[in-house]
């Protein structure tokens, strides 16, 4: 098994090669998860003044269903909708991609410190983005970062939809 905090680095660095690694990499799905869950701890941390303790494990699983489910629907949408003629790929391709591109959100932790919370934010967010759309390109063999892009956007969009829907009926049954 590769270097654990190697991949996490060339992950961050947004190392195209690391992605197909990964990708190919069958052994990789407890890194992938192990990186989403030290982002999410990040994040748990950076806000804590927000959150406190329980902010930080419900965001780690919160965190672990939304990969679980982003990854399901950017396979889906990308084989099934989006898909490019070379297009193979499986749902635990994108799960150990799309974990990797978590990478930069380690940068969240530094939320801690009250005026940088914003900013640190913002460029992880950013950061992770980029980042996904290329664990995206990678792991659907795209030759078009655009199609990725757009891929991305519409599972945005959707897993939005699926957790407004969520939380709407989950408020419903706390009243």
């Amino acid at each position: 098994m590769t270097d654990f905090k190697g991949r996490i680095i060339r992950a961050a660095k947004l190392d195209v090669n690391l992605y197909e690694e990964v990708e190919a990499d069958k052994s990789a799905l407890g890194q992938a998860m192990g990186v989403v869950v030290l982002s999410s701890l990040a994040a748990g941390v950076g806000s804590i003044a927000m959150g406190g303790l329980g902010g930080i494990l419900m965001g780690t699983i919160a965190a672990l269903v939304g990969w679980y489910v982003w990854a399901y629907l950017t396979y889906f949408i990308g084989t099934r909708l989006l898909p490019e003629p070379q297009t193979r790929a499986n749902h635990s391709e994108l799960l150990r991609t799309i974990g990797f591109s978590s990478s930069p959100g380690l940068i969240r932790i530094l939320g801690i410190i009250p005026v940088l919370a914003k900013i640190v934010y913002l460029i992880a967010a950013i950061w992770m983005l980029v980042a996904m759309v290329i664990a995206v390109r990678q792991a659907l063999d795209y030759k078009s970062t655009l199609r990725a892009v757009g891929v991305c956007v519409i599972g945005w969009i959707v897993q939005m939809l699926i957790f407004v829907l969520l939380f709407s009926v989950l408020g419903s049954f706390a009243r």
